[in-house]
């Protein structure tokens, strides 16, 4: 296993899967660098260097600048998929979902449904998203509820490079949509990642972070990060956490987290995104039905205010989840015996 950084495993995979299968293309803005041209410093690979080299090893017919349109990119990423191809379509910044809205929504998303089945879309879509880098309101958003919300989508939520790998390798060898959610606060990240050219993560399978017997805490994408922090914190006061990385949040892996809730009897639900119709809040409503009998304390949710993301750094601190405010529900929950 090779040790890298979480956008080096993104950059990685998508090479490797586009040596493996010529049918794999990369479009949007600045996948190249801006300028369509090979090598110099405007082949920088996207502000976000994960597709750095791309250009040079496969050409401008598969690695594909495209206009400053969203619509225009997410349009011909479903198109590519119906003729054939397997695009991986990048947004820069989750947040311009709403620009191409229609094109996810009623196209891509329903294409195998309209079509009763004989045709299929295997479109992957990268979105980088979150906060954490003062980027203010319309830079910085968690948008998981919305595509989760979406019927025909997949939804992928990778908290580590290997995850980021075999999820990443999953979702282009799918025949399905995917929406493939990569917090920017992560790319900078380390991990081990597995040297196997097939490493593939199933959808609906969830991850064990942590094991404890007295919490269940849930969380995805960067607040898993923040989730094992806060468990590695109370374990010093001798409690016990379990931490569940969704890893989907379509599929969702209900079986997780319900079996882990029967052992624990309290649940910690952790999301970035404002808690009116979040993941927070469909993962609680489940619980709360299905496991109710276990519960020995209210569930607890660990989200930020229902206002946007502010720009200044103090309170755009304050408005996040923190492995703070995570152990303070923990302890929350501890309180009813």
């Amino acid at each position: 296993m090779a040790k890298m950084m979480y956008r080096d495993a993104i950059r990685n995979t998508i090479f490797q899967e586009m040596q493996r299968d010529e049918r794999v293309v990369v479009l949007g803005e600045d996948v190249v660098g801006g300028m369509g041209t090979a090598g110099g410093p405007e082949a920088i690979g996207g502000i976000w260097s994960t597709s750095t080299g791309f250009y040079d090893a496969f050409g401008p017919d598969r690695v594909i600048d495209t206009p400053i349109s969203e619509s225009a990119i997410m349009g011909a990423a479903g198109g590519l998929a119906l003729a054939g191809k397997r695009p991986v379509a990048e947004i820069m910044f989750a947040d311009f979902i709403g620009v191409c809205m229609d094109q996810l929504w009623n196209q891509i998303a329903k294409f195998r449904y309209m079509f009763g089945g004989k045709s299929i879309c295997p479109a992957v879509i990268r979105m980088p998203c979150g906060a954490g880098y003062n980027a203010a309101a319309q830079h910085s958003q968690m948008i998981s509820q919305f595509v989760t919300n979406m019927p025909g989508i997949k939804v992928v939520m990778p908290a580590t490079p290997a995850d980021a790998c075999g999820l990443l390798r999953q979702a282009i060898r799918d025949d399905d949509p995917v929406v493939f959610l990569e917090h920017k606060f992560l790319y900078g990240t380390s991990g081990e990642v597995p040297d196997d050219p097939d490493f593939c993560i199933p959808f609906g399978h969830a991850r064990l972070a942590r094991a404890g017997q007295d919490v269940t805490i849930v969380a995805s994408g960067m607040m898993v990060s923040y989730a094992e922090t806060a468990a590695d914190d109370l374990a010093q006061d001798g409690i016990g956490c379990d931490v569940i990385d969704l890893r989907t949040t379509s599929p969702l892996d209900e079986e997780a987290i319900l079996d882990s809730v029967e052992v624990t009897g309290r649940a910690v639900v952790v999301d970035e995104a404002p808690p009116r119709c979040s993941l927070a809040t469909d993962i609680a409503s489940l619980v709360a039905q299905k496991a109710f009998a276990s519960l020995k304390a209210p569930i607890e949710m660990v989200t930020p205010p229902h206002t946007p993301v502010p720009f200044a750094r103090e309170l755009e601190s304050a408005y996040l989840p923190s492995p703070a405010k995570i152990a303070a529900a923990v302890r929350k929950t501890l309180e009813y015996r």
